[in-house]
């Protein structure tokens, strides 16, 4: 007894069209084959066929403008690879679970940017490459909402534009002009350079943080000020004269102010000390960034006198253990303590007041 073709969806179970085979389907509609005969002799169901012909079908214009639509196996196939590789992306997600799981905690508890979550993942071999997505895709991830990050959470994503102010008259300086400042601070290579500023609360009867950023590391030191003035940043510097000791001068090469009155008395304090031109916040730009992040937690218009030590302490605690993509993912702090520990290099006694007072 002969044998016949009887083939049928069964025999090719969870088998995808091949190339070959959306040819064949693209000969077989000029010759006017059905889509069930085209099924039975490629052992598909007529549906799996239909819903080739129509994911491959395109509308085009002739000649005489008229609109006609046909079906290529090539956008059969282009469509078909598209498909397939969102398939692999919801699957790396799915990979990526316990990744995910750490980065919704970083980003919602610890309040850190997707790129910082990444870095700092990657920096400390806490995954492997199969476990964890870039950045890119843990944004894409949080625009779609495959997590329970929203944009919402992120607390930096929307940024607003600065206001545009009218121009004013010209402030005097108080000291040596930026313009005087080694070129080594610019670049950033040389440690112990820093920017000083003050953040305020309410403007009337209300203390003040004055903060400090070294430009190499970004390690952030806030102090609260009873006020903002000149006498009580002179107090406050003179808390970190104790603080550091013999390491101060090595600490603290030089300060660059703007052209506030609080910092009219810094220049006759012994410290090498900068000043910014007048309303050019950008010259002291990596303060006026981490003044961003403060304000993160303590909004404009928040009273400062209500905050405790204990509070501001953890808001610079915050700043300095955020890892940073410019800093190959290592936090401020670590940056900070290995450039200290640098200085102690074949000073022992500078390393034994640093073990008994900081």
């Amino acid at each position: 007894m002969a044998l016949t073709n009887k083939n049928t969806t069964s025999a090719r179970t969870f088998k995808h069209l091949t190339e070959f085979e959306r040819g064949k389907i693209a000969a077989w509609l000029e010759e006017g084959v059905s889509q069930a005969e085209m099924g039975r002799r490629l052992g598909k169901h007529k549906s799996t066929i239909s819903r080739e012909i129509k994911r491959g079908t395109a509308s085009l214009i002739n000649y005489y403008r008229e609109t006609y639509e046909a079906y290529f196996p090539e956008t059969g196939q282009a469509v078909y690879t598209d498909n397939r590789s969102k398939c692999r992306k919801k699957l790396k997600a799915f990979q990526a679970e316990r990744f995910i799981g750490f980065a919704e905690k970083r980003i919602l508890e610890d309040k850190w940017s997707p790129d910082a979550t990444v870095g700092f993942a990657k920096r400390h071999k806490l995954f492997s490459s199969e476990e964890m997505v870039s950045t890119k895709t843990l944004y894409n991830y949080i625009d779609k909402g495959f997590i329970k990050v929203k944009n919402i959470d992120l607390l930096q994503k929307v940024s607003r534009r600065p206001k545009r102010g009218s121009k004013k008259e010209q402030k005097r300086i108080y000291g040596k002009s930026i313009t005087e400042r080694p070129p080594e601070v610019e670049k950033r290579e040389v440690f112990g350079h820093w920017e000083i500023d003050t953040v305020l609360g309410k403007r009337s009867n209300d203390k003040a943080l004055l903060t400090i950023v070294e430009r190499k590391t970004r390690k952030k030191i806030i102090l609260p000020l009873v006020e903002k003035s000149a006498k009580e940043v002179v107090k406050a510097v003179g808390v970190l004269k104790d603080r550091f000791g013999a390491l101060f001068k090595e600490v603290f090469k030089t300060i660059t102010a703007d052209n506030g009155t609080e910092f009219a008395s810094l220049a006759g304090s012994n410290l090498d000390v900068y000043f910014t031109h007048p309303y050019s916040a950008w010259e002291r730009g990596t303060n006026e960034r981490h003044n961003g992040l403060i304000r993160l937690f303590i909004p404009k218009g928040k009273p400062i006198r209500e905050l405790s030590e204990i509070k501001i302490k953890r808001v610079e605690e915050w700043c300095n253990n955020l890892p940073r993509k410019i800093l190959g993912y290592r936090t401020p702090e670590e940056a900070f303590i290995q450039e200290v520990l640098d200085l102690l290099k074949g000073k022992q006694e500078k390393r034994t007041f640093l073990m008994a007072h900081w």
